[in-house]
């Protein structure tokens, strides 16, 4: 009777994930399922860029009437994704992507702004913030503590309120993991950051195209919440071109640029603006903040149900991350017993793209850090993947998963059995 109630249920559930589907627009592989990766170009990124690339060639720090055209396309597009976040058009630093801009809020703000030089951050971060933090640590001789996490990738603030000190500088906390899909509550101690005088900074790098991120302290519903200093975006998460980010910095904040040479982006940022990918990058935000709502609730059914039936049907898989308190679109999990590579390749196969973790980490035949912070052994950190969805998938390739991975499970299994008989 229970299994047969369960099996209605994930009946309804796959029907509703069907429907969702259904009703969003096919992309040519619906396979890819690797958004926090890239995301799929979106058209209107794509019609931005051509749009740009067909005006010309002009650069935007020229002062003939062809570079101001290319400013004008650049101030828009600054303006735009502005007040998409809640900031001020002045308060936007165009980059090459979130890499740069991390680098540029974590070695910019530091050295810019020197009441000590102590550095917060987490054993969760996007390399870019960790390596920039190891930069400072190396060669101009910060201290860096990183905050304690619990199993599920929650930032303990305990530990934030316990490692801040009066020579602080900065701390920095991702609003959602790459990885695991956590999303943290910064609210719970911006309060403790603040009052100590350090800035705080947030890679929002994931959570930006997937939640109501707000840049501004007074807004409303929206994620972080007030107390944030400086915010990183990439904008081929939102389906715009990759090689485009920014940094939103709180206006009146000093930073020190880590690219040297012409005055532009308000001085914080040398080099000839890349036009036509800001402008995709602007069409991109205003396409994805209007289907945020209504996709997001379509993502988080495809995903809960892929999450069920991970756990129910393929031996040895557990969650990784917060149950809930999720990135919409992401499902990560280890499962005992098999490498990750084989899963990766045996999805691969079946015209399925995914990853074990951050692209970033990717490939580098070690435990994943991020595990290993929760608290995963060696052995069961290597066996990790990430399932980030850039649109609702059906029923049918969720089958398609559970059959892959439960034939690639009891083929390691009988693999293990036989060394075993063999010993």
């Amino acid at each position: 009777m229970h299994d047969a109630v369960e099996r209605g249920a994930s009946t309804r559930s796959a029907e509703r994930v069907d429907e969702a589907a259904a009703a969003l627009p096919r992309t040519r592989d619906d396979g890819y399922l690797d958004a926090a990766a890239t995301a799929p170009l979106r058209p209107e990124a794509r019609a931005a860029m051509i749009a740009a690339l067909d005006d010309g060639a002009a650069n935007a720090s020229s002062v003939h009437q062809a570079g101001h055209h290319a400013r004008a396309r650049v101030e828009s597009a600054r303006a735009e994704i502005a007040a998409a976040f809640g900031a001020r058009p002045a308060e936007v630093t165009f980059t090459s992507g979130g890499t740069e801009a991390n680098t540029l809020a974590i070695v910019g703000l530091a050295l810019a702004n020197p009441r000590g030089r102590h550095l917060v951050t987490t054993p969760l971060e996007h390399a870019s913030v960790l390596e920039s933090c190891r930069f400072l640590e190396r060669v101009f001789g910060f201290a860096v503590d990183l905050a304690e996490v619990d199993a599920s990738g929650r930032v303990r603030p305990a530990s934030i309120a316990a490692l801040v000190r009066p020579d602080t500088t900065l701390v920095s906390v991702g609003l959602a993991n790459a990885e695991v899909g956590t999303v943290q509550h910064l609210a719970e101690y911006t309060g403790i950051v603040r009052a100590s005088g350090a800035l705080m900074h947030t890679d929002a790098v994931q959570a930006a195209a997937a939640l109501p991120v707000r840049f501004e302290a007074g807004a409303d519903g929206g994620w972080p919440g007030p107390g944030i200093d400086a915010m990183t975006l990439a904008g081929h998460k939102f389906g715009g071109p990759q090689g485009t980010g920014a940094l939103l910095l709180r206006s009146g904040i000093a930073v020190e640029p880590v690219l040297h040479g012409g005055g532009q982006e308000h001085s914080r940022r040398a080099g000839t603006e890349n036009v036509a990918g800001i402008a995709g990058f602007a069409a991109a935000v205003r396409a994805s903040r209007l289907q945020l709502g209504s996709q997001g609730v379509a993502l988080m059914a495809s995903r809960d149900l892929l999450i069920e039936r991970m756990l129910r049907e393929v031996p040895g898989a557990s969650l990784t991350g917060h149950r809930t308190e999720r990135l919409p679109g992401h499902a990560s999990f280890v499962v005992e017993g098999v490498s990750g590579e084989s899963l990766l390749v045996a999805l691969d196969a079946a015209g399925f793209a995914v990853s074990s973790g951050s692209a970033c980490s990717a490939g580098a035949n070690e435990p994943s850090p991020v595990l290993l912070a929760l608290g995963l052994s060696a052995d069961l950190a290597q066996t990790g993947l990430r399932f980030t969805l850039p649109r609702p998938v059906s029923g049918a390739a969720i089958d398609r998963i559970i059959g892959v991975l439960r034939a690639e499970t009891e083929h390691a299994s009988r693999r293990r059995g036989a060394r075993t008989r063999r010993r």
